[in-house]
């Protein structure tokens, strides 16, 4: 017998059925306050709304982007009465192209929204507090991005070439011919992409581009159809006009079309070079990476005679600093490919101390061959989803200092707690501006262990 669909089930507390919301809807909204992420929160016909471009203190016009249950996603359509925070946006593509989504922000009061989130999420999860606040790494406001994927599309019933970044909210691609936050070397690269594109007899082959800027500069074409030999040969041409190194990504791992050119990027201050290649993890901001490099060496403080354990270790990028102070660092990662890389930078760099392995940290640690000894400080830097699986074993591998590198609060919080039940204690905590003009928070934490394990 089929169930009886009483309506109740998503209903408001009222217990009043609420109309559903159309995609594109116009609604009058006051602002509240901003959530995490940036966009402005409202209530408003028993939903909660996030909204796009909104300010706490304005009143807006929004349009409706997705409404599901009681919470509706939403766009500024106009301002109505604008917060005094409020700035004219420097992109003129501001709320179009996806990417820069806190442009009407100014600087300051987008490093103190990141500010705010982090304290609120170690507040919130892990009922922590650091002991001494960090004041923000800041970097350069716009131009620091040294590696962006271009968005390419083609449509056979026009036979055009759409090339550009996504639009907000959509996957629609917004072209343009310069982008504010793109280091200054890729601009010209980056204006000249989609005339070269377009003049491809095979341009539906393309499924993406990437630049790069470090050592040298480079173009990645992704490609998922072959390419005719005409069209890579007009590739090469510009990409040789552009003094750019051209590489290319079919089904397998990316490939350079000259191999003997080198590719990588410096960490001034340490006097290294580290190789890199498409597909590789590497921080986008330049100048923040060195000054998180800077930080992290004066927070965890390796001495000569110390062992110390970075794990999600990449290239190397934390680990060859480390290695110029530590008597030995292990570097653990999970990609085969970017053990072999960073063993090769250790090697290159003169740093015969550094010790690179492949692992599941998922997995318990202690087992591991390379764990025999265990570690006076360890270092980590995970991916978005944090590390909950690592940081409840840290304490058996004896390290007396953890410094956590974080790109997501919220997995910050929750691994923190974790550290506490351990015994740790959190030292101190401060943001890394590393992506200026979005919602995204980089982070770094020290703990220290203080009592034992309860």
């Amino acid at each position: 017998m089929a169930k009886r669909n009483t309506g109740l089930r998503f209903q408001p507390s009222g217990g009043v059925r609420t109309a559903q919301l159309p995609v594109g809807k116009k609604q009058l909204l006051s602002i509240e306050r901003l959530a995490h992420d940036g966009r402005g929160i409202a209530h408003e016909g028993g939903r909660t709304w996030f909204v796009a471009g909104a300010l706490a203190g304005e009143q807006v016009e929004a349009r409706v982007l997705a409404a599901r249950s009681q919470v509706v996603e939403a766009r500024v359509e106009r301002v109505l009465t604008a917060s005094a925070l409020r700035r004219e946006a420097p992109c003129a593509l501001a709320g179009r192209c996806g990417g820069c989504i806190l442009q009407h922000l100014s600087h300051a009061e987008q490093v103190a929204l990141k500010q705010r989130a982090l304290a609120e999420q170690l507040h919130r999860l892990a009922a922590l507090a650091p002991q001494e606040w960090a004041p923000p790494l800041l970097g350069p406001e716009f131009g620091y991005r040294r590696r962006a994927r271009i968005a390419v599309r083609y449509s056979p019933k026009s036979g055009q070439l759409e090339v550009g970044f996504r639009a907000a909210a959509s996957q629609a691609i917004v072209e343009l011919d310069q982008c504010a936050v793109l280091v200054q070397a890729l601009q010209p690269l980056f204006a000249a992409l989609p005339g070269v594109l377009r003049r491809l007899r095979k341009p539906q082959a393309i499924g993406h581009v990437e630049l790069f800027h470090g050592t040298a500069s480079a173009l990645l074409v992704r490609h998922t159809q072959g390419l005719a030999e005409e069209d890579r040969q007009l590739l090469r041409a510009f990409c040789s006009e552009q003094g750019a190194q051209l590489w290319w990504q079919g089904e397998g791992e990316p490939q350079a079309d000259d191999p003997a050119q080198p590719l990588g990027y410096r960490l001034e201050a340490c006097d290294l070079t580290l190789a890199w290649r498409p597909g590789d993890f590497v921080q986008v901001n330049a100048p923040v990476n060195e000054l998180m490099l800077a930080q992290a060496l004066e927070w965890l403080a390796p001495q000569a005679d110390e062992r110390v354990l970075d794990l999600f270790c990449g290239l190397g990028n934390f680990a060859l600093p480390l290695a110029q102070r530590a008597a030995e660092v292990v570097g653990v990662e999970g990609v085969q490919g970017m053990v072999e890389r960073a063993a090769a930078n250790a090697t290159a760099n003169g740093l015969g101390n550094a010790h690179f392995f492949r692992a599941d940290l998922s997995e318990p640690l202690a087992q591991a061959p390379w764990a025999k000894g265990g570690f006076a400080a360890v270092l980590l830097d995970p991916p978005r989803d944090g590390a909950a699986a690592v940081v409840g074993q840290l304490r058996s591998l004896g390290a007396q200092r953890v410094l956590y590198v974080s790109c997501n609060p919220a997995t910050l919080a929750r691994d923190a707690a974790i550290l506490a039940q351990q015994g740790y204690r959190l030292k101190r905590a401060g943001i890394l501006d590393m992506f200026p003009q979005t919602a995204h928070v980089e982070a770094m934490a020290l703990f220290e262990a203080g009592a034992e394990r309860p």
